[in-house]
């Protein structure tokens, strides 16, 4: 990078904020800040100008002026790199977001806890901002719009966030080119969490495509004899795999499958790929093969499954008949207890567990144990008026440094079933994560395992830890391991869930819902789910009534 005026503008200015958001002297920041806008409007480049020169520019003092020669000599500002070390990456990256500035920055660090925009925007969805000083509801809305545009900048998205786009665009396909074949498929057919390509299976041709997308403002990113990629202005990218009528749906079905999962089948089937086939269903009956969905196509060993047998049908969304894992307004929650309790009469839901934040989540607006009592007091008096639905006891109760719950055990004895979750202190060796884990695991009033590493998809990797031993664990002591169908937790990882499965594990898919929007996430969660092949009775949100009753008074045995 050249080193002109505008660099050396930079580098004074993201000191300057950076020192605010540390708390550094105010006199001092400013001086920086002053600097860095004198600098940019300088009408002579500073590396062509004498030292006397640059000394007695105005507004430029003995401390500014020797760090600019410092820039000029090393491309370097030395007392910014300092300054960059001990600040996590996440919150400069914050300085990219439009509403808030250092001091802001400064709050969300320092007594949020927030290290990184992911975090931040999930925070915004938990109405949390509104807890602190200078952050109205204009302001989260804003900073939350923002992060959003943001994050669609970067190229990969939530599967949740593509979802509506690509259905618009694969039906504004098929109407363009209703003579032509267009399937969808690739990450987005194989319901993965992350897309970083929308992918179709088509048998229109590089030019009428390129005709269609540079109308729609498309620019042409790759090209090749059976492949073209599109971008979008908003950094979208569409691959369409070119394909004859006769070589159609082998090239589906190709597409449709993981490296793996393609690999094994061409070693294990002797499929014939050059032949044309009417379906996918035919290809898998050519071969003698029960089919798999494009979901289950991830690993080899699920082709010798259903070469023995059917497999079994999975989850669906239908099937979910709880709302698991949700907060009201007495924590970070938008609604009321019976406003989320009718929605869920309304949507055709039996129970609802309540379970707001526990007291150490200070910055949720935890409940006390005071509160607690009068939040049950509420539930009964609701509980009584909506019979036969039924609101049940419960809390996400912070697992604590030491890996206690967040209780004494009399006050966890009052609920009806207990949520451990880790929410603080998320930087922690596998031997760190795995003793609180374990230990909260082990306490006889936990029943649910929540967001079991803390991920934040695109936005903070979990906290490490061994999934065998705390599958294990949670089958030794009779706890359920949560899938957290927020969009962008999907924790426990589906990857895990099988292994969960082997071991008698129950899973409940949960939306961790804020509001009565959040409750139409438990369809991601049950997406995820499919991938793993999870079926409806293994999954405790599916509960009837009669059974989930049941299965509580079985507790933990």
């Amino acid at each position: 990078m050249a080193v002109d005026n505008y660099y050396i503008a930079d580098q004074f200015s993201l000191l300057s904020k950076l020192m605010d958001i540390h708390g550094e002297n105010s006199f001092k920041t400013k001086t920086y800040s002053i600097a860095a806008f004198i600098i940019e409007k300088l009408p002579k480049q500073l590396a062509d100008m004498s030292q006397s020169e640059i000394f007695s520019v105005k507004g430029i003092g003995d401390a500014t002026g020797k760090k600019i020669m410092s820039i000029l000599q090393t491309g370097e500002l030395e007392q910014l790199k300092e300054i960059i070390e001990k600040t996590p990456a996440g919150v400069i990256e914050m300085l990219n977001i439009k509403g808030i500035g250092p001091k802001k920055i400064a709050t969300i660090w320092k007594e949020m806890e927030i290290e990184s925009i992911g975090e931040l925007l999930y925070a915004c969805n938990e109405n949390r901002l509104l807890l602190y000083k200078g952050f109205g509801e204009k302001t989260q809305k804003s900073v939350r719009d923002t992060i959003e545009f943001y994050f669609k900048s970067q190229g990969s998205y939530l599967y949740q966030e593509t979802e509506t786009f690509a259905s618009l665009m694969d039906k504004k396909l098929k109407e363009e080119f209703s003579s032509k074949k267009f399937e969808l498929t690739g990450e987005f057919k194989r319901q993965l969490e992350i897309i970083n390509l929308l992918e179709w299976t088509t048998t229109a041709s590089a030019n009428e495509l390129k005709s269609f997308f540079e109308k729609e403002n498309f620019a042409t990113e790759e090209e090749s004899d059976n492949k073209i990629i599109f971008k979008s202005e908003q950094s979208i990218r569409l691959a369409f795999f070119l394909a004859t009528e006769e070589s159609f749906y082998s090239t589906l079905f190709e597409k449709n499958c993981c490296d793996e999962f393609f690999h094994a089948w061409k070693e294990k089937t002797g499929w014939d790929s050059s032949a044309a086939y009417s379906s996918e269903e035919n290809i898998f009956a050519s071969v003698k093969i029960n089919f798999i969905p494009t979901y289950e196509r991830e690993e080899a060993d699920i082709i010798d499954e259903a070469r023995a047998n059917p497999l079994p049908a999975v989850i669906q969304p239908e099937d979910i008949k709880s709302i698991i894992h949700s907060h009201s307004n007495w924590s970070d929650g938008s609604n009321t207890i019976e406003e989320m309790a009718k929605a869920c009469i309304d949507r055709g839901f039996e129970y609802l567990v309540i379970s707001d934040h526990s007291k150490s989540a200070f910055y949720a607006n935890g409940l006390t144990e005071e509160r607690l009592k009068e939040q049950h007091h509420y539930v009964d008096e609701l509980n009584e008026r909506l019979a036969p639905f039924k609101i049940f006891k419960s809390i996400e109760s912070d697992i604590l440094n030491d890996g206690n719950l967040d209780y004494s055990d009399n006050i966890l004895s009052t609920f009806d079933l207990v949520i451990a979750s880790v929410h603080s202190n998320l930087k922690m060796t596998e031997e760190k994560a795995m003793m609180r884990l374990l230990k909260a695991i082990e306490n006889p009033h936990t029943t649910i395992l929540g967001h079991m590493t803390g991920r934040l998809l695109l936005s903070r990797p979990g906290y490490p830890v061994s999934h065998e031993k705390i599958i294990d664990a949670c089958a030794a002591n009779n706890v359920v391991i949560e899938l957290n169908a927020h969009p962008r937790r999907l924790d426990m990882d589906w990857r895990w869930i099988k292994h969960a499965l082997k071991k008698n594990v129950l899973i409940s898919i949960d939306p961790d819902a804020h509001s009565i929007n959040g409750y139409k996430d438990v369809k991601y969660g049950t997406l995820a789910a499919q991938k793993a092949g999870l079926t409806k009775e293994k999954n405790l949100s599916s509960f009837s009534l009669k059974e989930f009753e049941e299965f509580l008074k079985k507790g933990k045995g």
